[in-house]
C-alpha cells in the first residue's frame, strides 16, 4: 500500500519560514520524481516545485528564490523549505510522487492528503 504523508504545515506570519516533509512508503522512492503542488481557495492546483530522481530541480516563478525542494532517498522523504513566506503562499500543499517508464506511457502517480499552510499576521 502506497502512502505519502505530509507534515510541517501551519500558521506563520509573513516573512516567516516553514519546512514541509513528505514521507513515502510502499514505493521505490529513489526512482520517483517528487513534486510539491499547492491549491489556494478558489484556484486551480499548481506546481510549486519539483525534483527529479537525479536531483534536478524546478520551481514556479512565484516561489523561485524563496522555496527549496530536496530529497533524502535514505529516509524516503522529500522536503520543501519555504522562506520569506507571503500571504499569497497560503494554500493546501500536496506531495506527489510520479514515475514514468517512457514519455508515451501512463505515469504511476501518487498523492498525499495535503497539509495546510496559512501565512497571515
Amino acid at each position: 500500500q502506497v502512502q505519502l504523508v505530509e507534515s510541517g504545515g501551519g500558521l506563520v506570519q509573513p516573512g516567516g519560514s516553514l519546512r514541509l516533509s513528505c514521507a513515502a512508503s510502499g514505493i521505490l522512492f529513489r526512482i520517483y520524481d517528487m513534486h510539491w503542488y499547492r491549491q489556494a481557495p478558489g484556484k486551480q492546483r499548481e506546481l510549486a516545485a519539483a525534483i527529479t530522481m537525479g536531483g534536478n530541480v524546478n520551481y514556479a516563478d512565484s516561489v523561485k528564490g524563496r522555496f527549496t525542494i530536496s530529497r533524502d532517498n535514505a529516509k524516503n522523504t522529500a522536503y520543501l523549505q519555504m522562506n520569506t513566506l507571503k500571504p499569497e503562499d497560503t494554500a493546501v500543499y500536496y506531495c506527489n510522487a510520479r514515475w514514468q517508464l517512457r514519455p508515451q506511457t501512463t505515469p504511476m502517480d501518487y498523492w498525499g492528503q495535503g497539509t495546510q499552510v496559512t501565512v497571515s499576521s
